[in-house]
C-alpha cells in the first residue's frame, strides 16, 4: 500500500522555493560558511554543498504538514552539511523548521523541544570549553544556541500566545452564547408576563360580555336585553381601561409619567362587586393582614380575579366563596364554585386562565391546585376548588 505524504501549503512552497534558489545563489558565487582546510569539513568543493540544500528545500514543504518529521530529516541534513564548507541558507532553514516543529508540532513536542535544545546549548558551551580550555570554544555553544534554543523558545512564546488568544476568543463566543441565551430566556419570561397580564385584564369583562351578549340574542325580553346590554355597556368601559393601563405601561419610555399602580389587595371589594354585578354570588372572606408583599398581593389579586372569571363562565348555580388567611407565614388562597351542568349561556374558555395562576405561585415559590372536590352538601354535590398558597418572607420570594 502506497504512503500517501502530506501535501504541503501554499507559504511552505515559496518559503522552500525561496530557500532554494537563495542557497544556489550563494552556491553560485562560492560563498561558504567555512574555508576547505578546516578540520570540520570531510567533503570539500563546492558539490557537495548542493545535497543538504536540497534536502533542507525538501523539509521546508513538511514545515506545518509534518514538523516533527521534516525536523528530524533537517537535522540529518544539517549534520551533513556540516561536514562540507556549509551553506548559510542551510542554517536559516533549518532554523525555521526548528521554528515550526514547536508552532505547529503536537503539544508534547513543543514542550520537549525547548528543553532538548535547551541542553544541547548548554553542552555545546561547557563540553568544547572543557576539552580545548580556550575562550573561543565558547562559540560552539552560541552557534548551537543561535540554530536550536532560539528559533525553539520564539516557536514556544508564539505557540503560548496563540493558545492565550484562542481560549479569551472561545471565553468570548461562550459568553456571548450566554447572553444571548439569558436574552431570549428574559423575553420568553417577559413575554409569558405581558400575556398573563393580559389575560387577566381582559378575560373576565369579556366573558362578561359573552354571557350577557348571548343573553340578550336568546331572551325576547326588553328589561333583560336593556340590563344585559348596561351590564356590557360597564364590562366594556373597565376592559378598555383595563387595555389602557397595559398599553400604558408597555409605551412607558422611562419620562416623568409615573406608571400605573399595580392591583392590590385593597381592591378585591370592587373586583367581587362586579362579579356580583355579572350575574355571581360571592361571599368574600378575606383577613390576609397587613404589610404584604407587592409581588405576593398581585399574584393573589390576580388569581382570585382569574377564579372568578372561571366562575363567571363555568360554575352552576350557587355561590361562590372567596377566601384569604395567613397560616405560617403563607397567604392561603381559597376560592370554591358550584361544578356542575349550567342552563346559563356558556363563554368558551382556553385553559389559559389556570396556567397563568400556576405559573403566579411557581414565580413565588408558592403551590397551586385546581380541580373538581365533593362538596359538603348533598351527595353528589361537587365543587370547583382552586388553592395556592404564597409565601410572604423575603428568602422565599428570591
Amino acid at each position: 500500500m502506497a504512503v500517501r505524504l502530506p501535501r504541503p501549503r501554499r507559504f511552505d512552497v515559496y518559503a522552500a522555493s525561496a530557500g532554494l534558489l537563495g542557497g544556489l545563489l550563494l552556491w553560485g558565487i562560492g560563498l561558504g560558511v567555512r574555508r576547505a582546510d578546516d578540520p570540520v569539513v570531510l567533503f570539500d568543493g563546492r558539490w557537495p554543498l548542493l545535497a543538504p540544500l536540497a534536502v533542507m528545500a525538501g523539509c521546508e514543504l513538511l514545515r506545518r504538514a509534518a514538523p516533527r518529521t521534516g525536523l528530524l530529516i533537517g537535522t540529518a541534513a544539517l549534520v551533513a552539511d556540516t561536514l562540507t564548507q556549509g551553506s548559510l541558507v542551510t542554517v536559516i532553514m533549518y532554523t525555521d523548521l526548528m521554528y515550526a516543529a514547536v508552532l505547529y508540532g503536537p503539544p508534547a513536542s513543543a514542550r520537549r523541544i525547548p528543553w532538548i535544545t535547551g541542553l544541547l546549548t548548554v553542552a555545546g558551551t561547557v563540553v568544547p570549553f572543557a576539552l580545548w580550555r580556550v575562550p573561543e570554544a565558547l562559540l560552539v555553544g552560541v552557534a548551537v544556541g543561535i540554530v536550536s534554543f532560539a528559533p525553539a523558545s520564539t516557536g514556544l512564546i508564539v505557540r503560548n500566545h496563540r493558545e492565550a488568544a484562542d481560549a479569551a476568543l472561545l471565553r468570548a463566543e461562550q459568553t456571548a452564547l450566554l447572553a444571548e441565551t439569558d436574552r431570549v430566556q428574559a423575553v420568553t419570561a417577559e413575554r409569558a408576563r405581558m400575556a398573563r397580564e393580559l389575560h387577566d385584564m381582559v378575560a373576565n369583562h369579556l366573558s362578561a360580555i359573552a354571557i350577557h351578549s348571548t343573553a340578550a340574542l336568546s331572551l325576547d325580553d326588553a328589561d333583560t336585553t336593556r340590563q344585559a346590554l348596561g351590564v356590557i355597556r360597564e364590562n366594556s368601559v373597565a376592559g378598555l381601561a383595563e387595555m389602557r393601563r397595559l398599553i400604558g405601561i408597555l409605551r412607558d419610555d422611562g419620562g416623568d409619567a409615573e406608571p400605573a399602580a399595580a392591583p392590590t389587595l385593597d381592591g378585591l371589594g370592587a373586583l367581587v362587586d362586579g362579579a356580583r354585578a355579572n350575574g355571581l354570588d360571592v361571599v368574600l372572606d378575606a383577613d390576609p393582614g397587613e404589610n404584604l408583599p407587592a409581588p405576593v398581593e398581585l399574584a393573589a389579586y390576580r388569581i382570585v380575579q382569574e377564579s372568578l372569571t372561571n366562575a363567571l363562565k363555568h360554575a352552576s348555580q350557587g355561590t361562590v366563596r372567596v377566601r384569604l388567611d395567613r397560616h405560617e407565614g403563607s397567604l392561603r388562597i381559597r376560592v370554591t364554585s358550584p361544578c356542575g351542568e349550567r342552563d346559563a349561556p356558556r363563554a368558551p374558555g382556553s385553559g389559559a386562565g389556570l396556567v397563568g395562576m400556576r405559573e403566579r405561585a411557581a414565580l413565588l415559590h408558592g403551590t397551586f391546585e385546581a380541580g373538581a372536590t365533593a362538596g359538603p352538601g348533598p351527595a353528589g354535590d361537587r365543587i370547583w376548588a382552586v388553592r395556592a398558597t404564597l409565601p410572604l418572607t423575603e428568602g422565599d420570594l428570591a
